[in-house]
């Protein structure tokens, strides 16, 4: 086995530890690090919710004396100042690391360069840019974050192989198979927020929480937003009645007066245009100020179609069923005023297609932010 192709296999372990950091670490980047020497794995971890050790601390931790020496493979450059916790870097040296390989640099203005500097300066060996490709993709919710400060958003839906979400009498239980739907339990788990709409609630009712494969909600539940302009949302949704914070966002005041005093983890903002209309640019910046890196939406055509009309999602993540409904009134996953030419049309690319059973995921992104 060659060198760069054991690099390339602790890399890879390292980017699946960053994985199990997704939707817990926000605002820090989802980490993963791993301590090898002498071919062997002595160390390993990924970063913590906010406050908690940076995956390299993590490592290390683990590694303890053995640390000395070795190598640590890390997904994303080393930071480099204090902020919650110390410098990982400083740590890195203290420790004894001989080298360190990273796949991306952080572009953070606090770190960008300034983790790697300090190393080489204190004689330790780096080496950035393997399985880079790999780790952009992952991080792209950070970059997005750091650049503008607001989360990254995924239009997810589910759909026949004709196009529609639902029949025309509004039946949609279930449009995909049971292995998609458990999918769609664990990408809620990794991510910050969901998103819906009042019209998704008043028709599905949906719980919105991230469940184990026996149904069980998770102990960490994503924020679940609701985009409720002129407060529609029924009060018995039992989507209150889960664990799990709930933000509901209204233009108005007197919208948001009606769920004020409803439970302790249901909270309201109020942030609308000059037509009573929540403000969906305002609502991502400060879901950005909250921390919220990365959201995904379950929403019907309407609210889909107002995210599209103000090119928001970044990302698309679309369910497909081998079913045909049919008919002209059955409803597609996004409605909105449209494009008038197909040249004009969102282009997405790095495609994805995963076969989930007799399903079928295609993923794939609207905008890059490295």
């Amino acid at each position: 086995m060659t060198e760069q192709t054991e690099i390339q296999i602790y890399m890879q372990k390292a980017l699946a530890l960053a994985k199990l950091s997704l939707g817990l670490s926000s605002p820090n980047p989802p980490v993963g690090a791993v301590i090898e020497k002498d071919g062997e794995i002595v160390g390993e971890g990924f970063t913590q919710e906010i406050g908690g050790d940076h995956a390299e601390i993590v490592a290390l931790a683990k590694a303890g004396d053995r640390a000395e020496g070795g190598n640590m493979y890390v997904t994303m450059e080393p930071c480099s100042h204090y902020g919650r916790t110390p410098p990982c870097s400083d740590a890195l040296i203290k420790a004894g690391i001989r080298r360190v390989f990273m796949a991306v640099t952080d572009p953070n203005p606090q770190v960008n360069g300034k983790g790697n500097n300090m190393l080489k300066q204190a004689g330790v060996e780096t080496n950035i840019g393997n399985l880079s490709e790999e780790a952009r993709d992952h991080y792209q919710a950070y970059f997005k974050y750091i650049k503008t400060g607001k989360p990254l958003l995924v239009a997810k839906y589910a759909m026949t192989l004709d196009g529609k979400i639902a029949t025309k009498s509004g039946d949609s239980k279930w449009v995909t198979g049971e292995r998609s739907r458990a999918i769609v339990h664990t990408i809620r788990s990794q991510m910050d927020a969901i998103i819906t709409a009042p019209g998704t609630i008043r028709v599905d009712d949906p719980l919105l929480t991230a469940r184990d494969a026996q149904g069980i909600p998770l102990s960490r539940q994503p924020l679940r937003i609701v985009v409720d302009s002129q407060g529609r949302t029924p009060k018995d949704a039992k989507l209150f009645s889960q664990p799990g914070d709930i933000l509901i966002a209204t233009g108005t005041e007197e919208a948001a007066a009606q769920f004020v005093g409803m439970s302790e983890n249901v909270s309201t903002l109020v942030i609308g245009n000059e037509s009573g209309k929540v403000d969906l640019d305002k609502l991502l910046i400060e879901l950005g100020n909250r921390g919220v890196l990365q959201i995904m939406t379950e929403a019907g055509e309407t609210f889909l179609g107002a995210l599209f009309d103000h090119q928001i999602p970044d990302q698309v993540m679309a369910f497909v069923a081998p079913t045909i409904v049919g008919g002209a009134e059955s409803p597609s996953p996004v409605a909105g005023i449209g494009i008038e030419k197909i040249g004009d049309a969102f282009s997405i690319d790095n495609i994805i297609v995963d076969g989930i059973e007799n399903d079928v995921l295609v993923r794939g992104r609207l905008k890059t932010w490295d």
